[in-house]
């Protein structure tokens, strides 16, 4: 997501990233997996970035990258650094050999202010030394080469202005999401007893169980209900919790069909094995994944898995960061784990996870339009989640921040009930032609919790 920055509005840079086959040993993986990774679907392939020769093409601005070269296959690639309060001021740029063709896509533009998205400062999930900056994760698709370059970009716009440095440690992240741990649409009962060598891990066990009050265990998908359902479903959920208005007359919309952790193929050994939770939910945040949109909707639980790999092992988070995942079908996915109708604290909007949830839809939607089959998903997604909480999403909230570049922290802040990233930090986030559907959601939203 890229953060309105005054001192990097207006500012181009180039940055170039070329994807291989077998990168030399010595180059390949500064931080080295656990034992166990060769064993889990998927890989983190992490490369260091170095100076690049000059290129009349790219002026004389400070630029690292990486020469065209083969590498093991991906699908999604990003660039990180050790700092995750220091911001990339520049332009990163890379480009892959398509697996299946063997051809090279043109260079492509990686969203580089991604840092407004994450935990809230002084929290244990942004604590020193575990965390560190990052661009958006770019899906590919299916590729063995790459070739990047990163160049800095001026700090204000003044005319003959020099370049801001690079952030130390800039390395690009290759990631290949792997197969589903569960095969795709099958039907999956509940773990296998005995604990035995076909025993399922603690961690899968625990990230479906915590939806156990909706689905039975081990399912790939939380199946949609009607008004009656839902209603019955909020009484047995939050019985003691609901005012007498509320009992005599529920404001919540249907619930919508939700696939799984389990249903998208999470490997859930990634992830902490605590789940985290806060208060309640008052407002919900809609963002875009800035991944791009070249992904087929079959390709959507890919495209998750190489978000939530990139988000754990190569920006260093406790889990995927947003609570849900909304892909250009509409098909709603379940994201932090912890319990879909629970109130996860997500990391995604850095300064307003408490009390909050994070919507994200697959793609980046600055010039291009989300399908109104997304919007229709958030809006449906909204009135349900929102309504086990009995918030109105045409309606306003409080929340305090956590701290931002909008608004100090401890500042108590009036939102809209469903609100786009920029409004609780300075971003483009969701994209301007995502933000200027909200008002459709929120109304559709409204309409479907019988207001």
């Amino acid at each position: 997501m890229r953060g309105f920055l005054a001192s990097s509005i207006g500012v181009t840079c180039a940055v170039a990233l070329a994807l291989p086959l077998t990168p030399p040993a010595a180059a390949t993986v500064a931080r080295p997996a656990p034992s166990a990774e060769a064993a889990v679907p998927g890989s983190t392939q992490s490369l260091p970035l170095t100076p690049l020769g000059a290129d009349r093409s790219l002026g004389s601005a400070a630029v690292q990258g990486l020469p065209r070269r083969d590498v093991h296959r991906f699908s999604m690639v990003g660039v990180v650094w050790d700092d995750p309060d220091t911001a990339l001021h520049g332009r990163v740029q890379v480009r892959a050999r398509t697996l299946a063709s063997g051809t090279w896509s043109p260079w492509q533009d990686v969203e580089t202010h991604y840092g407004d998205d994450g935990a809230d400062p002084g929290t244990p999930e942004r604590a020193p030394g575990r965390v560190r900056g990052a661009t958006a994760p770019l899906w590919v698709g299916d590729s063995d080469g790459v070739e990047v370059r990163v160049r800095a970009g001026a700090e204000t716009r003044e005319v003959g202005a020099a370049p801001s440095a690079l952030p130390t440690g800039l390395r690009l992240e290759l990631v290949d999401p792997g197969e589903a741990a569960v095969p795709q649409g099958a039907r999956v009962g509940g773990p296998r007893a005995g604990g035995g060598a076909g025993a399922e891990a603690p961690e899968t066990v625990a990230a479906s169980a915590a939806n156990a009050d909706l689905v039975a265990l081990g399912a790939t998908e939380i199946p949609a209900l009607d008004r009656a359902q839902t209603e019955r479903e909020l009484f047995a959920l939050r019985a003691g919790e609901l005012t007498e208005r509320q009992r005599a007359k529920p404001k919540i919309g249907p619930r919508p069909r939700i696939v799984t952790r389990r249903g998208w193929g999470a490997n859930e050994k990634l992830r902490e094995k605590k789940f985290v939770y806060t208060k309640k939910v008052k407002a919900a945040f809609v963002h875009h994944t800035a991944t791009g949109n070249g992904y087929r909707c079959s390709q959507a639980p890919s495209v998750i898995r190489g978000i939530y790999r990139y988000h754990v092992k190569s920006m260093g988070w406790r889990d995927i960061g947003y609570n849900f995942l909304v892909d250009k079908c509409g098909r709603i996915y379940e994201g932090r784990a912890g319990g879909v109708a629970k109130p996860v604290l997500g990391a995604h909007t850095l300064g307003f996870n408490t009390n909050s949830m994070g919507v994200a839809v697959l793609g980046t939607f600055g010039s291009a339009r989300p399908t109104s089959a997304a919007v229709k998903a958030v809006a449906r997604l909204t009135a349900w989640k929102l309504g086990l909480y009995g918030a109105d999403p045409s309606g306003k909230t409080y929340l305090k921040s956590g701290g931002g570049n909008l608004y100090r922290k401890g500042r108590n802040v009036r939102l809209n009930v469903i609100s786009g990233h920029r409004d609780g930090f300075s971003t483009a986030c969701p994209g301007r032609q995502l933000y200027r559907k909200l008002g459709s959601a929120r109304s559709t939203a409204a309409r479907y919790q019988g207001r």
